[in-house]
């Protein structure tokens, strides 16, 4: 039986929720989708109504149907399915409703073909704090049951002011991924892969992890050529690699000048201070709006500009890593 892909969408009223969804049905979903709103939802519906099953009704441009539940939640899921076969059902309840009882609707629908697939909590960096404050549980319940947290209206904010935002996201939910660029800057694509978890940091750093042993292991058969009497010791060293790389992996919405990356990645060659750093790697937002790419090899620290990413990243592996020195580097 294929399963039907279940994706919710909370967040209060005017954080953005509708303005995402057209995104990512504009340029990231390519399979057929179905919106599902409640009678709170933003985008406007005026399509015919079929009186009888509680679905109203909109053809959107996209080839996306949208429609907005007014009867029993199940039965009108159930019809969603079998008169529209869709891939793909995106749910937008209204602004105020708990993101755990939209979970539990589905759940309890029973309906077997569905697969929650993922939570996604839209949040208006400038106002989250004020929110935190005054919704309190509501606001909670969005964020913690959250598999991913896109942010809003980051665009001229302060990093003071948005890591404040990301520091009371992570205080209530500390495994979603977070999306803190301007939306303008990414592609629907992006977004999406960061609500799918595609590209996250725990990745990134296996990944970088993986280079890192090749790297070592590379190095060691290089070594066991010219010095036998090292023969032990490196085998030793290298056979536990994986067991003593220490590694720091931090997302971080700071800005950053090109010059303040090429002198970090300078003072990572200093052992004494920093511990043996093997590779390091980011991706960060310029202070110039541009994007910083870069990546580590000890001796070759490589900095360009390039595309935007959905958070910044930096990446840091090696061993006995003296982790206040690093993260002191990068302003972590």
């Amino acid at each position: 039986m294929t399963k039907v892909k279940v994706d919710i969408f909370s967040g209060f009223l005017g954080a953005g929720k509708t303005t995402l969804i057209r995104k990512l049905i504009k340029e990231a979903y390519d399979e057929k989708l179905v919106l599902i709103e409640n009678e709170f939802g933003e985008i406007g519906i005026d399509g015919g109504f079929l009186k009888d099953t509680g679905v109203q009704i909109n053809e959107m441009n996209s080839g996306c149907i949208c429609c907005t539940l007014v009867g029993d939640f199940k039965t009108a899921l159930r019809q969603v399915i079998d008169q529209y076969k869709p891939e793909r059902i995106l749910i937008e309840p209204s602004g105020v409703g708990k993101l755990s009882d939209v979970i539990i609707a589905v759940q309890d629908a029973g309906i077997e073909e569905l697969e929650l697939n993922g939570f996604t909590t839209v949040v208006d960096a400038k106002l989250c704090k004020m929110y935190m404050a005054n919704f309190g549980e509501f606001y909670e319940n969005q964020i913690e049951h959250a598999s991913s947290v896109i942010l809003s209206h980051t665009k001229g904010l302060s990093d003071d002011k948005l890591k404040e935002c990301v520091d009371i996201i992570r205080k209530h939910n500390d495994h979603a991924s977070i999306v803190t660029t301007d939306w303008d800057e990414l592609t629907g694509r992006q977004i999406l892969e960061t609500m799918e978890q595609k590209k996250t940091l725990s990745a990134e750093l296996d990944r970088l992890r993986e280079e890192a042993y090749e790297h070592e292991h590379e190095h060691h058969h290089h070594d066991h050529e010219h010095e036998h009497h090292h023969e032990h010791e490196h085998e030793h060293g290298h056979h536990h690699a994986d067991e003593v790389f220490s590694d720091i992996g931090e997302e971080t919405a700071n800005k950053y000048t090109v010059e303040q990356i090429e002198t970090a990645l300078q003072a990572l060659q200093d052992e004494e201070k920093c511990g043996q750093i093997l590779r390091a790697k980011g991706i960060v937002e310029g202070t110039d709006g541009q994007w910083i790419h870069f990546d580590y090899i000890p001796g070759e620290p490589e900095v360009r500009t390039g595309e935007a990413e959905t958070t910044g990243m930096i990446c840091v592996i090696g061993v006995d890593i003296k982790e206040d020195a690093v993260r002191r580097l990068f302003n972590l």
